[in-house]
């Protein structure tokens, strides 16, 4: 399996976060998962750097999720509920950045690429982008309580529902009608418009940039509900584990609902 890279440029006050393996649509493993994490540490420690850009190699997709490989080795709900709080512990960093954070997304953005997008603070995507979480179309595993949280606030309930319950897949119009989306740019202008947003980003005081973001933080992830029995009641299930067979053999899942 190849394990991708998450490469960081900076230029200025504008750091550059590619995640690059564009052949498997740049899907998330543990070793990108790690270097994300480690180029937020980085990035604290850096103060001239005003804004972070995230994007993904290509112009497939920004992150087509984690990869599925991934899954192969889980035998117990145990197991899920340790990935989940794993994939919490490496988002948080970006999330906790004290400086802006500005998703640029061209084509899918599914799964764990959804939820690094939504832990930005500002979303601009080409009018051919996409955006949801099929996982009852796909593996019939669930998310947690810290991403659950962040997709309701981004895009509201009812759309979180469609795209959880009916694996339902967002078009860029309706990201943007609902304002999770700050723009939508043609193709061969997203570069000029996610430059032009960081700029006039990394412009403005960062001491009010990095209180408004501690601040949205803490209310945000206030008080969230202990969900680890769900989360090991759906990892544990039969279901679950015929989601990643089927998806690794290329067919389409027989669920049994147990």
């Amino acid at each position: 399996m190849n394990d991708g890279t998450v490469r960081l440029d900076i230029n200025g006050p504008v750091a550059t976060v590619t995640f690059d393996r564009p052949a498997a649509r740049n899907a998330m493993t543990w070793a990108m998962y790690e270097g994300l994490v480690d180029i937020c540490n980085q990035l604290r420690e850096n103060k001239s750097v005003r804004v972070a850009m995230l994007r993904g190699a290509g112009h497939d997709a920004f992150v087509a999720g984690t990869d599925i490989e991934q899954f192969k080795a889980f035998t117990s709900g145990a197991d899920g509920v340790a990935y989940e709080k794993r994939i919490d512990e490496c988002i948080a960093p970006l999330e906790a950045l004290p400086i802006p954070t500005v998703a640029v997304v061209e084509g899918w953005c599914v799964g764990g690429g959804l939820v690094i997008a939504t832990a930005c603070d500002i979303r601009i995507a080409t009018p051919t982008s996409r955006f949801g979480v099929p996982i009852a179309k796909t593996l019939g595993n669930c998310l947690s309580a810290t991403n659950l949280t962040r997709l309701v606030a981004a895009f509201g309930r009812p759309r979180v529902q469609r795209m959880l319950i009916a694996a339902e897949i967002i078009a860029a119009h309706e990201a943007r009608a609902c304002g999770y989306l700050a723009q939508v740019v043609e193709a061969d202008a997203i570069d000029a418009a996610a430059q032009a947003l960081c700029a006039q980003v990394a412009a403005l005081a960062p001491v009010t940039q990095a209180s408004t973001k501690l601040a949205l933080q803490r209310l945000l992830l206030a008080n969230l509900p202990d969900v680890d029995d769900i989360i090991a009641r759906t990892y544990g299930s039969e279901d679950f584990r015929e989601g990643v067979s089927a998806f690794t053999q290329k067919r389409p899942p027989a669920w049994a609902g147990r």
